[in-house]
């Protein structure tokens, strides 16, 4: 292990870096619930969107350790799937099949372009500022869902934005978990956000508010409804359209930036 990744060569452990990859895990497992919630707007069968996300990340992040050795974990963004299901199939009218291949589509560009070269001639060209501040406009869309599904903040006709009912137990629990998080950061806390994820967890079991449902293993749901769906004969009049140009053009860009 320490050879093939060369651990001692950048100073950690395996330890650390076993520590390191379980906080990243708790940190961005949010994604496995949030993705199935959206695109289920859009008609997608939740089930088997949850076991999509959750291969997707298995693969992406595997071969990023494997063959790029970078601590660098992927799964499905934040954003784009907003992007697919309110605005090109709920906005648009556009099938989630069809949909889907305009996704595809956009992927393989992408593929191109990076073979050539292009988009990192393309992305050194952005200026550096421009770059963190699209990390941190990231953070902050993220950030802000949490606090929304937390109901730490809620929908106002007024204001658009307003602060949630902060006597609710699940909210409460969430703002114990912020604060102590935070308090661990400050303080150097090595793994502070593994931590403040765990004893979060653990505070809302023992409290009855959390509940491990049934059981703590089963059968994930079947991939059926969705895959290969964007292959499906029943939607192809949608293909040579303007619309799917357009589709296929925007989600490009967004996964160019």
């Amino acid at each position: 292990m320490d050879r093939f990744f060369k651990l001692g060569e950048n100073q950690t452990s395996i330890k650390q870096e076993g520590v390191a990859g379980l906080t990243t895990f708790l940190a961005m497992a949010y994604i496995l619930f949030v993705n199935p919630q959206i695109l289920g707007a859009a008609g997608m069968d939740q089930g088997a969107v949850f076991v999509a996300t959750a291969l997707a990340a298995l693969v992406g992040s595997v071969l990023m350790g494997l063959i790029a050795n970078y601590p660098i974990a992927l799964a499905p963004g934040m954003g784009l799937n907003a992007f697919f299901a309110y605005t090109v199939v709920i906005g648009y009218g556009m099938s989630w099949q069809a949909a889907l291949f305009a996704v595809f589509a956009s992927g393989v560009i992408f593929v191109i372009i990076t073979i050539f070269k292009l988009r990192e001639m393309i992305i050194n060209a952005i200026p550096e500022e421009l770059k963190y501040a699209t990390g941190a406009g990231i953070g902050l869309f993220i950030a802000f869902i949490g606090l929304k599904n937390a109901g730490i903040v809620v929908g106002d006709e007024a204001t658009l934005v307003s602060i949630g009912d902060l006597t609710t137990p699940t909210t409460l629990l969430a703002i114990f978990g912020i604060i102590v998080t935070i308090v661990l950061v400050v303080r150097g806390v090595k793994g502070a956000v593994f931590y403040g994820l765990a004893l979060t967890a653990i505070l809302g079991i023992v409290t009855g508010i959390n509940t491990l449902g049934n059981g703590v293993l089963s059968m994930p749901p079947s991939l059926a409804p969705t895959f290969g769906a964007a292959f499906d004969v029943s939607w192809t009049e949608e293909i040579f359209t303007l619309q799917m140009l357009i589709v296929i053009f925007n989600v490009f860009i967004y996964c160019i930036f």
